[in-house]
């Protein structure tokens, strides 16, 4: 269903790195996640009403609060589409991440409500009224869950929308949580078991657990996260085609919403060559990257020898000293600084977030190898990066 009304109403649907595309894929889900979720509170609460079931009433409200995050969803992607303006240069896209955080809240708070609810049930349990007409429409509800959860996960996914991942995460829950309650409902006719109460205590964990998923999704991406891996091999394999680059590092990808990224690296070009001529490649470059990835790209030149023998031998002998050290150290910027008493090596190098030696007994380790292969006329001046 869902498939065809994208075909329908949504033009250039493969343009997914379009804001506008995005937008209306959005608007979209979240308009079928608020009729779709309406449609199974009616349901379910003339099911828990007819079976005097806690669970199921307490299910039917959690669908309609899904109705309201739907509603978040689709009003944070009509905000988030909004125009850069002069308060917002960068545009509005945070607001995708802001809904994203507001439905996880809801969620979360929904999982307390029915929590609450459900413990006191369990302390003073009732018996619960089975009806084929309830389970009919629990089962049925189960299935436009399951759907739900499909297309908010594949559009999702296709968009790089963390709040409908999160509503795929959400509509998944809710699947499992309505098949807890409807085993509870069969337990109740066929063995005469009272877990109503139980089940709901379940469900509201099932609730939380996807909260608490999307809630730490979206704020990763709130507080700032590192890019993808696949995006950052694209941006390097973007660069890198153009043969007058030597090496890519320092990149950094700032991210304002979804489709609305922008990158600043450090390209190392020779030395020797031309200046005109390697700024017009650069150029060249920062457009590539805007064409092929839809992000701004802003590229610094770094010059580098390479027609010095005597330093690319340093360079070499320094490198694999790094590499005996620990082959998770990378080294860029290699420069090499004649003075009258002695010789500078001035380098940076990469190493993971979380390594095992802090950054400036790391620096000194280094200084200690090189003088020690290399002889002390070498002074090593080491800033140490981390690797993102």
């Amino acid at each position: 269903m869902l498939t065809i009304l994208v075909n329908l109403l949504i033009k250039d649907k493969e343009d997914t790195q379009n804001p506008q595309v995005r937008q209306k894929y959005g608007m979209l889900c979240g308009m079928a996640g608020i009729i779709l979720n309406i449609f199974l509170f009616l349901g379910k609460f003339l099911a828990g009403a007819i079976s005097h079931s806690v669970s199921i009433t307490a299910d039917a409200f959690n669908n309609l609060s899904d109705a309201g995050s739907s509603c978040v969803t689709l009003i944070g992607f009509k905000l988030a589409g909004a125009r850069p303006d002069v308060g917002h240069p960068f545009g509005h896209g945070r607001i995708e991440y802001i809904a994203g955080l507001t439905v996880s809240g809801a969620i979360l708070l929904m999982a307390f409500e029915l929590a609450k609810t459900s413990l006191a049930k369990a302390a003073h349990p009732q018996p619960v009224a089975f009806r084929p007409l309830a389970a009919a429409i629990l089962i049925a509800s189960i299935l436009v869950k399951l759907y739900m959860a499909f297309y908010n996960h594949k559009i999702g996914q296709k968009i790089s929308s963390a709040a409908m991942r999160a509503a795929a995460l959400d509509s998944l829950g809710d699947a499992c949580a309505t098949a807890v309650v409807l085993a509870a409902s069969l337990a109740g006719e066929l063995w005469d078991i009272q877990i109503d109460g139980y089940c709901g205590v379940l469900v509201a964990l099932f609730i939380f657990y996807a909260g608490f998923s999307a809630a730490k999704e979206t704020l990763d991406l709130l507080l700032g996260k590192p890019p993808e891996q696949e995006f950052v091999r694209q941006i390097e394999e973007i660069v890198l085609s153009h043969k007058a680059i030597c090496g890519v590092h320092d990149l950094l990808v700032h991210d304002y919403g979804p489709g609305r990224r922008s990158i600043s690296l450090h390209a190392e070009v020779p030395a020797e060559g031309d200046i005109l001529e390697l700024h017009d490649i650069i150029d060249q470059a920062e457009m590539e990257l805007c064409q092929k990835l839809g992000c701004e790209a802003v590229i610094h030149m770094d010059p580098i020898v390479t027609n010095d023998a005597h330093v690319l031998m340093l360079r070499d002998e320094v490198a694999r000293i790094l590499e005996g050290m620990d082959p998770a150290i990378s080294m860029h910027d290699f420069r090499v600084v004649p003075r009258p008493s002695r010789t500078n090596l001035i380098f940076d190098i990469v190493v993971p977030y979380g390594y095992r030696t802090c950054d400036e007994a790391l620096a000194l380790q280094i200084q200690k190898q090189v003088r020690e292969i290399l002889g002390d006329s070498y002074f090593v001046t080491v800033q140490v990066d981390k690797k993102h």
